[in-house]
């Protein structure tokens, strides 16, 4: 049970957060928030003997059991792996953010609530083995990132990066909820786990294929994968810490989780090792290639970010090739799951770093505009050094953690070319020569980024501030992440144990079932191969073409400001669903209550009549009808008569005296029917509406001369018949087409024994519809009282007393 309510605590903490920041001002809000997620790290950490065992821990919470929905926190090596992450990552953000932010001009108490949540979010995403509980902490990290990226509310970029990240996550997760719905129905339950257990009977379901681009759909929307990726440089106008927590270790990451854990279900098709390997290569390529474009630090970050997540997707999906090959837990694809894994730890050390230092030339300097900045080495000795390890890592620079995943990297991508499997002997060749070309762009913006910012003369008088190097308390959280990043690179094989292949055997659980299964050791020198070679000519044609930056990087400029997918965003949610749609909605929201009743009753007319003939549901018949009589036809037409004065009489009062006429005849008929307390009530009712009706007549304006006739329309008298027509329809329907015995039999066998009345309406209203019953009294005092205080305070303006 606590297990699942450690879920929570973060969301629980939130609540105080207000107290915290108007009560205790002379501390920083963050200092408290700081113990939540150590507290975790800590908790999550104890796990850590028993899932580098390949075991596993369930703690469940029910919540509707009745449709197999509770909250089950599963954790495994993956799970655990990324709830580490989530809290480990978080503690550092929280402490970095305490010096970052202002605590007299920041709403503090708005940032950690939203932080807080989404720490509850992700860590909700990461646990959940029920795919309805995953859906619903997945889109609480959309909502609460929509609240963090917006933080900063009065700025329109801010406004503006908000709303695009949560337009095109939030869309992909309802996509996504789709294939869940889909799963579900195939395999009969929503625990992940028992789908997994299920994956070869689902694979010939013909529903697979659409459940697998569904989830996929919403796997690349959030972990930025092309053409999605747009969101994620816009996130850039959050606050720093924001961008370290949110884009570089947690919620881009969610999408990565999601492909992980599904593998073992998806990995069956072929069509989901081409799209994950295919589009997160893609992905890998594109932002590299525009990195080098971007001026701001934080956006060189932003599509660094997207090339590092198009790296671990494609190597996940290079990954489920080995679900298909013979031997291949001791073939070169046993490295590309455990490059992916081992990627992901890299990225968040290296990446959380990079932003953090961002942040401070930030803060220090007044800008982000890599062409302001430089010759900030001597000024800022720490952010340097930081900078150039998180940097180096991020090209693949020994002796740094990043080295050993690219290399391993390289080594996966040079594994398909050799088997004949899907097309991959054929196709397969592109995809080392995208790889080598990726990772060579990936070696010039990590160079860009670090050099441009610290090195050369700069300008330093221009600067918004004077720069000097940030406060220690700044610095303590990405010398951290620098020191993990150099510590990785020297005991690797710990962190493998450990995290890494407990991970791998969540992820490809038909191939291994015990860590010690996953036969590989990390090292830095495999002697002189086909990946040494790639390195080096990363490394040496990265390096020329730094050099030569300014001479080539005019190239950007040539592709089309207009044919953007920015742009096709622009398009479709300002001038499709704003524009166009205002023009569309203006024609038939004209403020005429007259007309919108008219739309909506013909329109459900229309579908209610057309669905009645479409499906033959329509049939009539009058066995055990009552016969009608003289007196009853003679009573239907003066309903008919009353009714049509009403509509078409030329003065008021005698519209009033019809419509008095109607209600009567109604009430006649309740007579003949047998329902003397039905009649009364009618007869009570009509009697106070024609009282009514007569006192407010003195008030009412008088008729205007195009009033005066109510000339006939056509389209109105088409949908009155329409209305009438499917009301008579569906009754006869209804009334001839009887499946169960109608409930009134119910009621006259228990109205007495049971109840114990004499009256079945009576007995109905008060027992059987007990509860609706008091509910319509109290609307009706609720109403009461409402007009009481109406017209006490008319009468206490003019002065009187009621």
């Amino acid at each position: 049970m606590f297990q699942v309510l450690c879920i929570f605590i973060p969301l629980i903490a939130a609540l105080f957060m207000p107290f915290f920041f108007k009560k205790v001002r002379s501390i920083h809000t963050g200092w408290f928030v700081l113990v939540v997620p150590i507290f975790l790290a800590s908790y999550y950490a104890t796990f850590i003997p028993i899932t580098s065992k390949g075991d596993s821990v369930i703690a469940q919470l029910h919540w509707i059991p009745s449709l197999g929905i509770s909250f089950v926190s599963y954790l495994d090596g993956l799970s655990l792996l990324f709830s580490i992450l989530i809290t480990g990552i978080g503690a550092l953000v929280v402490l970095y953010s305490i010096f970052y932010l202002n605590r007299t001009k920041e709403q503090l108490h708005n940032f950690y609530i939203y932080l807080l949540m989404f720490m509850s979010a992700m860590l909700g995403v990461v646990q959940s083995d029920n795919m309805m509980t995953l859906y619903l902490f997945w889109e609480l990290t959309s909502i609460s990132s929509f609240l963090l990226i917006g933080y900063w509310f009065n700025r329109d970029k801010s406004r503006f990066g908000a709303l695009k990240s949560m337009m095109i996550t939030v869309a992909g997760g309802m996509l996504m909820l789709g294939g869940f719905v889909l799963l579900a129905l195939m395999g009969d339950t929503f625990s992940i786990r028992e789908l997994i257990a299920q994956a070869p009977e689902l694979a010939a379901n013909d529903l697979f294929v659409l459940a697998l681009i569904l989830i996929l759909l919403g796997a690349f929307t959030k972990s930025a994968q092309f053409p999605f990726y747009i969101w994620l440089p816009d996130a850039m106008e959050a606050p720093t810490p924001v961008s370290a927590y949110l884009h570089s270790a947690t919620m881009v990451k969610a999408g990565i989780y999601l492909v992980a854990r599904f593998t073992p279900i998806f990995a069956q098709s072929e069509v989901w090792i081409w799209l994950v390997a295919g589009i997160g290569l893609l992905t890998l390529f594109w932002g590299s290639f525009f990195a080098v474009k971007q001026t701001d630090l934080k956006g060189i970050l932003a599509f660094s970010t997207v090339s590092q997540l198009g790296l671990i997707m494609s190597l996940l999906g290079v990954g489920a090739i080995a679900f298909h090959v013979e031997g291949a837990a001791d073939s070169a694809f046993k490295y590309a799951t455990f490059a992916a894994i081992f990627h992901l730890i890299n990225h968040a050390t290296f990446k959380g770093s990079l932003f953090m230092i961002a942040g401070i030339v930030d803060h220090e300097t007044g800008t982000r505009d890599i062409r302001k900045l430089g010759g900030l080495m001597s000024i800022m000795p720490v952010s340097f050094t930081v900078a150039l390890i998180g940097s180096f890592s991020m090209a693949g620079i020994p002796p740094f953690n990043g080295f050993l995943s690219k290399e391993m990297f390289l080594t996966a991508m040079l594994s398909i070319a050799e088997f004949d499997l899907f097309n991959f002997a054929t196709w397969g060749i592109l995809f080392p020569i995208i790889a080598w070309i990726a990772s060579v762009f990936t070696f010039i913006y990590s160079l860009y980024f670090v050099f441009r910012t610290f090195t050369g003369k700069g300008n330093i008088a221009q600067l918004p501030h004077k720069p000097h190097e940030a406060p220690m308390g700044m610095l303590i959280s990405p010398v951290i992440l620098a020191v993990l990043v150099v510590g990785i690179f020297f005991i690797p094989n710990i962190v493998a144990d450990l995290f890494i292949k407990p991970a791998v055997i969540a992820i490809q659980p038909f191939l291994y079932t015990h860590p010690e299964q996953v036969d590989i050791h990390i090292s830095a020198w495999h002697g002189v191969n086909t990946e040494l070679l790639m390195t080096l000519g990363i490394f040496a044609i990265g390096f020329v073409l730094f050099l030569t930056l300014s001479k080539w990087q005019k190239i950007y400029n040539a592709f089309p400001a207009k044919l953007t997918l920015n742009n096709l965003y622009d398009f479709i949610i300002y001038e499709l669903s704003g524009n166009w749609m205002y023009r569309l909605s203006s024609s038939y929201m004209t403020g005429s209550n007259r007309r919108y009743l008219g739309l909506m009753f013909g329109a459900f007319s229309l579908i209610v009549i057309g669905t009645l003939f479409s499906k033959d549901a329509f049939y009539v018949t009058f066995e055990g009808a009552s016969p009608v009589h003289l007196h009853q036809v003679i009573l239907i037409i003066v309903l008919v008569i009353g009714t049509i004065t009403t509509v078409f009489a030329k003065s008021r009062i005698t519209s009033i005296v019809a419509l008095g006429a109607v209600g009567y005849t109604v009430s006649l008929f309740f007579v003949l029917f047998k329902a003397p307390d039905l009649a009364l009530t009618q007869l009570v009712i009509e009697t106070i509406s024609v009282a009514l009706f007569l006192l407010a007549f003195y008030h009412l304006p008088k008729f205007k001369k195009e009033q005066e006739r109510n000339r006939f329309k056509f389209g109105r008298a088409l949908v009155s018949f329409a209305v009438g027509a499917m009301v008579t329809l569906v009754a006869l329907s209804a009334h001839s087409q009887k499946l169960v015995p109608s409930i009134a039999e119910y009621y006259k066998e228990t109205v007495y024994s049971l109840a114990g009345g004499g009256n079945i309406v009576n007995v109905i209203l008060v027992d059987y519809r007990g509860f609706d019953t008091l509910f319509e009294i109290t609307v009706l005092a609720i109403a009461g009282m409402a007009i009481y205080g109406m017209i006490k305070l008319r009468l206490s303006r003019k002065g009187g007393k009621l």
